[in-house]
């Protein structure tokens, strides 16, 4: 397993298609997942911090877990299958199966590290070379950044150049 990062949300045009886009730590590829609208707001929201005055069901799923005093340790994409990616939610050392998207949104409300399997990331994982990424010890590149090259890579992406099958594909 190879720990990620999020690095942010786009749709992408003129498919109008969402997308999360998750970078390997310590590493030079990316795993692009094409997701679902309502799964791609909730991942946006929680990178942005905004809190919405109810908890909606992302943030019910975190605090349900916190009221039973149970803890999601980490979030698992373990299988891509017929385009499709699966994971699993690790809460006290029990896999519960979850969509990826929304493995995704869960952790990062829950604070959790999300990994990717070695296999998923050979077979779907796009190699990015990353000419600024600090060496060991160096500072990592602020979120502004990130999200800069994000946007430059899905300028010059296309969706036809991932495994694609729809939302969570």
């Amino acid at each position: 397993m190879r720990e990620l990062d999020v690095v942010g949300v786009r749709v992408e045009m003129p498919s109008n298609s969402p997308m999360v886009l998750l970078r390997e730590v310590g590493g030079a590829r990316y795993l692009p997942i094409w997701i679902g609208a309502g799964e791609a707001s909730a991942i946006a929201n929680a990178q942005e911090g905004v809190v919405p005055p109810r908890p909606l069901t992302h943030d019910l799923i975190v605090d349900i877990l916190s009221g039973l005093g149970h803890t999601l340790s980490e979030v698992h994409i373990t299988e891509l299958s017929g385009g499709t990616f699966y994971a699993v939610l690790v809460i006290d050392g029990v896999e519960i199966s979850s969509r990826s998207s929304d493995a995704i949104a869960i952790a990062l409300r829950a604070g959790c590290e999300i990994y990717c399997a070695e296999d998923v990331l050979d077979e779907a994982g796009v190699l990015m070379p990353d000419e600024d990424a600090p060496e060991e010890g160096e500072e990592s590149l602020d979120s502004d950044t990130e999200v800069a090259k994000f946007r430059e890579f899905l300028d010059q992406v296309n969706p036809d150049d991932f495994v694609t099958g729809g939302p969570d594909h």
